[in-house]
């Protein structure tokens, strides 16, 4: 038939077995990387990947993203993988900002009406829950327990706040959450690695620098005290997981300041950064992929993370320039 591969007439092709590919540890972790996300990675991180480190456009991440918007104007659909479902929570709100700000598209109508979103969904403090009760039985990790009358909290509402400062949005909300945040930065006398990483993703993008520098000061010696970030990699150890985390799932100099420029930069030495930055680019894993510290609570959350904390590895090994800025070559070239 016309079009057709081949006629019944043709002789079968012979078989050729099946090599399954093994990466060359070798090769540079940029190009394992990118090999690992072409074959395991949702659309948005493939796309996501290709900006920051191939060269490509801001649009078609833009485009990614907007499928997971809801007319409500926050955000749904398991972009946070750790929340199924299609219903706006803040914690997809967070990751949604984040892609935005690493655009450079945090503005504009869509942060108008996602901020008249967060108004209405806030509690009368201002503050977000981080996981709100939905009609339906969605399922969720059983570390973000689903509550009838969720309360505020500094792990949901920080990065939120800190994202919409450093994009310069003012709205009527965010005065109410960011009274919210300083109260319980300040106050905060016991805390756990993931709340302290909301705490800086808060102070690194309030306006008040001076308020905020003495709080990151007062907060690092916290961290240090309280043990909760991994000062040597070689003696893990000594530094068990917070009460209700995962064996082995604990938090890194590198894990709090994410970029040189953040205030969480200075808690650490320069030889503790050098420790904490050489134990992540030992982290990648054969396949390309750097590992999920979290509990695997379910298949389909966990295949998205991989992708996800691959990227946030790359992008924080190249901002303390441990990664060339992107491939050699131009545009994506997909696995065969």
């Amino acid at each position: 038939m016309p079009g057709d591969e081949a006629s019944p007439q043709s002789p079968p092709a012979p078989h050729t077995p099946h090599t399954p590919h093994i990466p060359d540890p070798a090769q540079p972790a940029l190009a394992r990387a990118e090999r690992f996300v072409w074959l395991t990675a949702r659309v948005l991180e493939q796309r996501r990947f290709a900006f920051h480190f191939l060269g490509g456009d801001a649009d078609p991440v833009d485009t990614a993203l907007g499928s997971y918007l809801n007319p409500d104007g926050g955000y749904g659909h398991a972009l946070d993988p750790d929340l199924r479902g299609p219903l706006s929570q803040p914690l997809h709100t967070a990751h949604a900002l984040r892609v935005l700000d690493s655009l450079g598209r945090c503005a504009g109508q869509r942060i108008e009406r996602l901020c008249r979103h967060l108004t209405g969904v806030s509690t009368p403090e201002g503050a977000l829950p981080v996981v709100f009760p939905s009609p339906g039985d969605y399922p969720a990790a059983p570390y973000h327990p689903v509550h009838a009358d969720p309360p505020g909290e500094l792990l949901a509402t920080g990065p939120v706040v800190g994202l919409l400062h450093r994009n310069r949005i003012w709205h009527a909300w965010l005065f109410r959450a960011t009274d919210f945040c300083w109260d319980r930065v300040e106050n905060l006398h016991r805390s756990h690695p993931y709340e302290v990483q909301s705490a800086v993703a808060f102070l690194d993008g309030v306006p008040d620098r001076a308020r905020a520098a003495a709080a990151a000061d007062r907060l690092g010696r916290l961290v240090r005290e309280e043990r909760l970030v991994v000062l040597d990699p070689r003696r893990r150890t000594d530094f068990p997981p917070a009460q209700g985390y995962a064996p082995g799932e604990q938090l890194f100099p590198h894990d709090f300041a994410r970029r040189p420029e953040s205030l969480a930069r200075g808690w650490f030495t320069d030889e503790e950064m050098r420790r904490s930055l050489d134990f992540l680019a030992a982290a990648q894993q054969q396949d390309g992929g750097w590992p999920v510290r979290r509990e695997a609570w379910a298949p389909g959350s966990s295949l998205e993370r991989r992708p996800i904390a691959t990227l946030e590895a790359l992008l924080t090994l190249r901002a303390y320039g441990r990664l060339p800025a992107q491939l050699s070559r131009p545009g994506p070239v997909p696995p065969r």
